[in-house]
């Protein structure tokens, strides 16, 4: 088979390395890809939001099934435009994807199947969200309505930070027409965590899960991030907790938008939050994870490709064997991120790094220039570890970052530090 995998990320360049392992694959590529992804496929020059570039390639190279990473094009529509014109491709499609690109759209759905979720109040102007915030229990939680590249979503303590970030997000529009609605919502207190629903819109035909850390610095404290460390699976996936998430999370989600004609095939990201009132919804996404698939994946003892044809086919799978092994991922970003940050520093590889089991390096921010290896973007690699338990899985982890130099790294230092207390 021929494969294109849509983006540039770690996401994309785990899907990669995973994807490259198939026996079924005959030639593999990735668009654009990143300085580490060539290593497993083509590299083609071409950006993830250019939907129209992406089909002629398709179409011109005879490929049989196109991976979408990144939630941009899945929102503009890429899914639709590809099958338009016959051409296989996994994930949800334009109206689908809405579960994640319009917050607005996502709390409704909960509220009318009756999903838990935070209390929530829609704002359409800036007047009446700050005159709203006047009278409200802090700490709140301030979303804009659209994508904002895991940044949009503020936690604020008191109503001169909350005025603030109206203002920001509303007035002075950091966030584009993502910010011109905002959700104003209840703030829960507990322990967060995902889970990935492999589905091809009716059933579910496989789960993963994880917890990642969003926060810039050590003990969750600074700016949201993109991610900056995670690890799988998640303490709080037990079974009592599989099966409440399954009959009052997930069935009633796709249920919802099959009766809207939104029907959802693909990866559907179910952010939770686990407090002592139970288990509650944060946000969906409409694909995989990044930092999370670069732990998920590693602890998946199936064939990736073979699961993404069985949800583009409706194919039932049996016996897929639940993730034992435990997966720790850290970030390794350009100092500065998620604000300003310098890129086109030199990285230099330690030989070392081969050297050590049960390791991975996926790359995201980083490319070739003059054959040398330099820091492209905000989140630069992601060292993932693993190990028959988290401690065996962290130390893997922050080893490989030790085998890592450039000139800004960043990195938090307490991923999966507290693990037992995530219990």
């Amino acid at each position: 088979m021929k494969i294109l995998v849509v983006g540039d990320g770690g996401r994309e360049s785990a899907i990669v390395k995973k994807i490259s392992d198939s026996p079924s694959i005959t030639e593999l590529y990735i668009a654009p890809g990143n300085g580490g992804t060539s290593k497993y496929a083509t590299n083609i020059n071409v950006k993830s939001n250019d939907i129209e570039s992406l089909l002629n390639f398709a179409i011109n190279n005879n490929i049989d099934l196109t991976i979408v990473g990144p939630e941009i094009p899945l929102s503009m529509g890429i899914v639709d435009l590809f099958e338009k014109n016959n051409l296989n491709i996994f994930g949800p499609n334009k109206k689908a994807s809405k579960i994640e690109s319009s917050k607005i759209f996502a709390k409704n759905l909960m509220k009318k199947y009756k999903i838990p979720t935070a209390d929530f109040n829609v704002f359409n102007d800036s007047k009446n969200a700050i005159k709203y915030l006047k009278t409200s229990k802090f700490p709140i939680v301030i979303k804009a309505d659209g994508l904002a590249g895991g940044k949009g979503v503020l936690i604020v303590n008191n109503f001169k930070e909350a005025e603030i970030a109206v203002e920001n997000i509303m007035n002075k529009k950091i966030f584009g027409q993502s910010g011109e609605k905002i959700i104003i919502e209840e703030f829960l207190k507990g322990k967060e965590f995902s889970v990935f629903v492999f589905t091809d819109g009716n059933k579910i035909l496989h789960m993963l899960s994880a917890c990642d850390y969003k926060k810039a610095f050590d003990n969750d404290e600074g700016p949201n991030t993109g991610g900056m460390g995670s690890f799988a699976p998640a303490p709080q996936f037990n079974k009592s907790n599989e099966e409440y998430i399954v009959k009052k999370i997930i069935d009633p989600t796709l249920k919802g938008l099959n009766e809207k004609q939104h029907t959802f095939k693909g990866v559907l990201y179910c952010g939770l939050i686990e407090t002592h009132k139970g288990i509650f919804v944060i946000e969906y996404n409409c694909r995989l994870g990044d930092p999370e698939t670069q732990v998920v994946l590693p602890t998946l003892d199936y064939d990736l490709l073979t699961l993404i044809q069985s949800c583009i086919k409706s194919k039932p799978i049996i016996n897929i064997p639940k993730q034992k092994i435990i997966a720790v991922g850290v970030v390794l970003v350009s100092d500065g991120y998620p604000g300003k940050y310098e890129t086109g520093k030199k990285i230099d590889i330690d030989e070392n790094f081969n050297k050590i089991d049960n390791s991975y390096l996926y790359h995201a921010g980083t490319k070739f220039e003059n054959e040398q290896l330099i820091t492209s973007g905000g989140r630069v690699l992601t060292a993932v570890g693993v190990g028959e338990n988290i401690n065996e899985a962290r130390k893997i982890a922050y080893q490989i970052t030790n085998t890592v130099k450039y000139k800004n790294k960043f990195m938090r230092t307490d991923i999966a530090l507290n693990y037992e207390e995530k219990k």
